[in-house]
């Protein structure tokens, strides 16, 4: 089948966009412009007109996360389709392909298709899409763009099936491409859970017309319990399988073999363990798909980073900074800055409080004695320990975890200098 695809989005386009109340926090007089516009004017995160509470995300940080990610995957012979879901930004996507990424990495088929909208050629789909609508766009992304390379996951016979006849419904003309998924262990997420699991799905794709087995893929960090030896062993199994399916010529007719694995906690781990990968009857492509890099944060990935083990490697810089005011202080142990659970990510950490900027005069002083303990809808409850200077119309900069789920918070965010000026505004589509 052949599809007509409309005009592609573009990066650049997006500095076309009008500001508006669509978007939070930005000026109320840059109503109108549009983002490029704004963005040449180079105002000032604290002086410029923003309101109040704000996301900034550090140009410095985002820079040095990019290269170093890039030059990691260099040194250690992977390849990188680093998961958009983190920040579904295309000027992200865009630096980090720039940067040597293989392709974006998606969860779901939505993703995928703001992916396609800004041209990404390369998507790997981490999970199994049994959906008939979205696997119906999909062929017709196929057809329509010969260029276009699909990889997504399959962990069951009767996801295959689903696949299968709606793929076969939809007229498919090109196979779509999958990795059989193992499991990382009994109460971890998805994925087959034994040899004989993945053999009966790899006999079902066999058995598929719409379908091609190119390798095997799986999340390590869902290995229950993890610990680098309890990964290593699950590694080593997905590894094992792949070498089994090959000797077997399950992967007869393909130019590679996916080996494909990486989050952002256990990305050193992968790396080892892909090392040493024996040669098979075809180059492998050993993919990473760490994504929460880009921006890291100031709590679970700041914990979890695999350079914690390997400092030689390097150190990721922490980009997200929550600015909030000081809209209440009822007593001295008290203080309530008016950003909420709409504003800063909760799933996994508080937020943490780092600098405080006076109201008064604009200087900038560490957030001695200031501790996160609650977020409401639309406030920050912050315990004050005695002696510790905070009054109304302070602004308190806070430290983020889970980079996932600030992103999703914020539909425009200010790119931001270390001196405060905004040089861009990074676009996300959640």
């Amino acid at each position: 089948m052949a599809a007509d695809r409309p005009a592609l989005h573009t990066v650049s386009g997006l500095a076309e966009e009008r500001v508006d109340h669509r978007f939070k926090s930005l000026p109320p007089d840059a109503n109108g412009l549009s983002v490029g516009a704004l963005a040449a004017e180079r105002r000032n995160l604290f002086t410029g007109g923003f309101t109040t509470p704000v996301l900034a995300l550090s140009a410095e940080s985002v820079e040095h996360n990019l290269a170093l990610l890039e030059t990691y995957a260099e040194r250690h012979g992977l390849l990188f389709a680093p998961h958009g879901k983190t920040s579904m930004s295309p000027r992200l996507f865009a630096d980090q392909l720039e940067r040597g990424a293989w392709g974006i990495t998606a969860a779901v088929p939505h993703q995928a298709r703001v992916y396609r909208a800004y041209g990404i050629r390369r998507i790997f789909l981490a999970n199994e899409v049994v959906d008939a609508v979205a696997l119906r766009w999909l062929a017709g992304e196929l057809a329509a763009d010969p260029e276009f390379r699909f990889i997504c996951y399959v962990d069951s016979v009767r996801g295959v099936e689903l696949m299968e006849e709606a793929l076969r419904d939809a007229g498919a003309g090109r196979p779509v491409d999958v990795v059989v998924e193992l499991g990382a262990g009994e109460g971890a997420r998805t994925g087959a859970r034994s040899d004989a699991d993945c053999a009966a799905v790899a006999d079902a794709v066999a058995a598929a017309g719409t379908l091609r087995l190119v390798g095997v893929a799986g999340y390590e960090g869902e290995v229950p319990g993890a610990t680098p030896e309890r990964v290593q062993e699950w590694l080593r199994r997905l590894v094992a399988l792949a070498s089994g399916l090959d000797a077997e010529g399950r992967f007869a007719g393909c130019e590679e073999i996916v080996i494909s694995a990486g989050g952002s906690a256990w990305f050193d781990t992968v790396a080892e363990v892909f090392a040493g990968i024996p040669a098979l009857s075809l180059p492998v492509l050993k993919l990473l798909r760490s994504g929460a890099y880009v921006s890291h944060d100031d709590g679970h990935y700041k914990r979890l980073t695999p350079f914690n083990r390997i400092p030689g490697e390097g150190t990721l810089q922490p980009a997200f900074r929550l600015w909030a005011q000081v809209v209440s202080r009822p007593t001295g142990e008290q203080a309530f800055l008016n950003a909420g659970k709409r504003d800063a990510a909760y799933d996994l950490d508080l937020p943490e409080a780092q600098v405080v900027r006076s109201g008064r005069d604009g200087s900038v002083r560490p957030a001695t004695g200031l501790t996160v303990t609650g977020l409401s809808d639309q406030h920050t409850w912050v315990r004050t320990e005695p002696g510790a200077e905070l009054e109304v119309g302070d602004w308190v900069g806070m430290g983020l975890s889970h980079p996932c789920t600030s992103f999703d918070k914020w539909q425009l965010i200010p790119l931001v200098t270390a001196d405060g000026t905004v040089t861009d505004y990074i676009r996300t589509f959640f």
